[in-house]
């Protein structure tokens, strides 16, 4: 569990930073998004945020070995599944990690309800697709 409790705070500390010295939620979708539209003065944290979210799987994977990765689902079906996230993340106004871990943070009552829509979605979805479809 030690991983996961590093990766969690350093999640947090991160959010915590971004928020306190930038006055920016570390939401992904919102950062991503707001690149197309971004002013001279925004681009840059957006870009190092960003990067910095590619480089830290590359930087962990020279300390320890990563777990080895088997998608049983074809290509077809992550496409879609990638599109779906990304309206569901428009239709709620954006996305677990803005909501989950900063909107919670703040005691948003809309991040905490999109949050919970978020995991009984999640739920529903699971129990569906193992025991209704079966996979």
């Amino acid at each position: 569990y030690w991983p996961s409790l590093a990766g969690g705070i350093l999640i947090g500390l991160a959010s915590a930073l971004l928020l306190l010295l930038n006055g920016r939620i570390a939401g992904i979708s919102g950062i991503l998004g707001g690149l197309a539209d971004a002013s001279g003065n925004d681009i840059g944290w957006r870009v190092v945020f960003l990067a910095g979210l590619m480089a830290a799987p590359l930087l962990y994977a020279l300390a320890v070995a990563l777990p080895v990765v088997s998608i049983a689902a074809s290509p077809l079906v992550l496409v879609a599944g990638g599109v779906l996230v990304g309206f569901g993340t428009r239709l709620g106004g954006g996305c677990t990690s803005g909501h989950g871990v900063c909107g919670i943070a703040r005691l948003s009552r809309r991040s905490i309800t999109a949050t919970g829509l978020f995991i009984a979605a999640g739920a529903a979805t699971v129990f569906i697709a193992r025991h209704v479809v079966g996979g």
